[in-house]
């Protein structure tokens, strides 16, 4: 017996009532066939868009949009399927229409805005959200997204007021702490920075608590508090894990497919470290696919990897799903991840699972608490065995360190003077080129410290953004240094930088993040780093590349220490001497920057993965013998 019109509706009224939006799809349906009326259709369309079936929603929404052009909530509710389409531009036509029909529409605006920004289009933005909050002050979600668009523009300041409103309306709402604290940090802001890390900590021990895990990275020193975010965050983002899309791995024997997936294949650190592998991969046992989803700044770097890859994809017009297609249709054995949770990341293209191993590398010193991520590559001494229990991943330890370098890259060119630089002519020059977020209190304090044991010295820094200038000028004031003695060096192209480092005495590490790219940056350039070894990845990179250069008595075990041992180099010019001498050296000898070295390793690593799939074995924590 058919079941009556009235039944119907009031069946899929209880069942979304009750959120059982799988349930209520049949109902919906069967009334838009037999009976379409107003709102069915944008009720069937949003049960699709909460169960993930954005194409689905899309085919549904579109239908009733046309039937009723001036159902607003129907707009907005396509832009929403749009959007998680990647189709951004259709998405946001699609919201001014809405706002159009609704001059009063909040979530209209708050959507133009969030399309926008999703655009990088955070300037035009900036309005759409201002206008939501005149219109609906109260509302802390239009605060958070301002914030948000503030944050990315760099106008930290800006970025916090926002932020501490939308705390002050909703104290619990997800992820507005950690960006207030990410947003302080980057402009050295301290007054209150203990309190809200204590906030924050407090917040990550509590069940269900979700926050950014990059933020906690760089602030948190425990790996268990660390991995607990990063599920907490995965499951948030990703809450329905879609079927896997890789098939049965092939027999083994052929070349091992590597698809490399970052944001990153342009001007920019990562770039810098992995382009000689990319070149120097092994061909007869090895094919290498770039899969980039970030900008093309037709750059040198840019078209160097695109040359270094067998094959290359320009995926940003794809959604993640369209992308993890791409990758699996290629054949893809191994898809290495060089993001994880990094500026413009996308963890959802890996987590259809398009190919039978995956690994993160290189991109993000932590854990990404996955459980579509196999194997993390790391070192005995950035992750030691005693600290596996705290990576999802199955951890894979190179010999010597895990962070690839180019042994290709320019030599640094003839330095500027002391006076092009912005240095007094004499006086001992400790420097951190650091980005300023890294910089603590604590690290600071001993900063401040050995200016004042060694007259005449001064601190070099990166010049990140005015406030921070600002702010650290005035920390140094509080602490009885005279700023003048902080010296800021503006960001500039890689040889530049690279350069002008041979102006510094001695490199001076932050802690609990250290310098990753920074401190190789330094070491090639011939410059010893003084760091202290944490007890995270993030915190423990610099102790890795320091004993991979053959230099691990520069490694400290505490502030107390790192200290000391900063002081008497400083005051002892010829043991000083002796190490950039010994620096020199093994720059052109230790392991750390042997391109060719890290790449049998490497593929030795990919190599065993491999084998221990072909057994139908489950991944399982290894380390790779040295190759000599």
């Amino acid at each position: 017996m058919t079941e009556s019109l009235e039944s119907l509706r009031a069946r899929a009224e209880g069942l979304l009532d009750e959120a059982r939006y799988g349930e209520a799809v049949a109902p919906l349906q069967a009334l838009l066939e037999r009976a379409p009326s107003r709102g069915i259709g944008h009720r069937l369309g949003y049960c699709h868009l909460a169960l993930g079936d954005f194409a689905e929603a899309e085919r549904v929404l579109r239908r009733e949009v046309e039937a009723y052009p001036d159902l607003v909530n129907a707009h907005n509710a396509l832009g929403v399927a749009l959007v998680n389409q990647s189709k951004r531009e259709q998405a946001l036509e699609v919201f001014r229409m809405a706002a159009a029909l609704d001059p009063q529409s909040v979530e209209a605006y708050n959507n133009i805005g969030n399309a926008l920004s999703e655009l990088e289009r955070d300037e035009e933005a900036i309005p759409y959200f201002r206008r939501v909050i005149e219109l609906k002050p109260e509302q802390a979600e239009a605060h958070h997204n301002l914030g948000l668009a503030y944050h990315r523009l760099r106008r930290h300041e800006e970025a916090i007021a926002c932020f501490e409103e939308a705390l002050r309306l909703a104290p619990a709402m997800t992820y507005t702490l950690g960006n207030l604290v990410r947003n302080e940090i980057a402009i050295c802001r301290w007054a209150e920075i203990a309190r809200h890390l204590g906030a924050l900590r407090g917040k990550l021990a509590a069940p269900g608590a979700v926050e950014e895990p990059f933020t906690v990275v760089v602030v948190s020193a425990s790996p268990q508090e660390q991995r607990r975010c990063a599920e907490s965050y995965i499951r948030d983002k990703i809450p329905r894990r879609p079927a896997p899309l890789a098939a049965a791995p092939r027999v083994f024997g052929g070349r091992i497919r590597l698809a490399y997936l970052s944001a990153d294949f342009h001007e920019h650190a990562t770039s810098y470290l992995i382009a000689g592998l990319l070149e120097r991969h092994d061909r007869s046992n090895f094919e290498v696919t770039g899969i980039s989803f970030g900008p093309d700044d037709r750059s040198p770097t840019r078209r160097r990897v695109q040359q270094a890859c067998d094959r290359f994809f320009d995926v940003r017009p794809l959604d993640d799903a369209g992308a993890a297609r791409r990758v699996f249709e290629l054949g893809t054995d191994i898809a290495i991840d060089l993001k994880g949770y990094t500026k413009n990341a996308r963890p959802g293209i890996l987590a259809w699972r398009p190919a039978p191993l995956q690994v993160s590398f290189l991109g993000y010193p932590g854990t990404m608490g996955a459980d579509f991520i196999d194997y993390l590559v790391a070192d005995g001494f950035v992750v030691p065995e005693d600290q596996h229990a705290f990576y999802s991943e199955k951890v894979v330890s190179l010999p010597d360190s895990y962070q690839v370098t180019d042994d290709r890259r320019r030599d640094a060119e003839s330095p500027p003077t002391r006076s092009q630089a912005g240095l007094p002519p004499h006086g001992f020059v400790f420097c951190c080129f650091n980005n300023n977020f890294k910089i603590t209190p604590a690290v600071f304090d001993v900063w401040m410290r050995l200016l004042g044991r060694l007259p005449g010295s001064v601190l070099w820094l990166l010049e990140d953004n005015p406030a921070a200038r600002r702010n650290l000028c005035d920390e140094s004031r509080r602490r009885g240094i005279d700023p003048s003695r902080l010296v800021f060096a503006p960001r500039a192209p890689q040889a530049e930088h690279l350069a002008r480092q041979r102006l510094a005495d001695l490199f001076l590490d932050t802690l609990p993040y250290n310098a990753h790219t920074t401190a190789s940056d330094a070491l090639w350039a011939g410059l010893p780093v003084v760091t202290c070894a944490g007890r995270t990845f993030a915190g423990r990179v610099a102790g890795s590349l320091l004993r991979a250069v053959g230099l691990p008595e520069l490694v400290t075990e505490s502030l107390q220490d790192y200290e000391a041992l900063a002081a008497k180099l400083a005051a002892d010019p010829q043991s000083l001497s002796s190490l950039k001498e010994r620096l020199a050296v093994n720059r052109k000898t230790a392991p750390l920057f042997d391109t060719d070295r890290f790449r049998r390793h490497i593929e030795s690593a990919y190599a065993t993965m491999w084998e221990i799939r072909q057994r139908g074995e489950q991944p399982r924590p290894f380390t790779v013998r040295t190759i000599a």
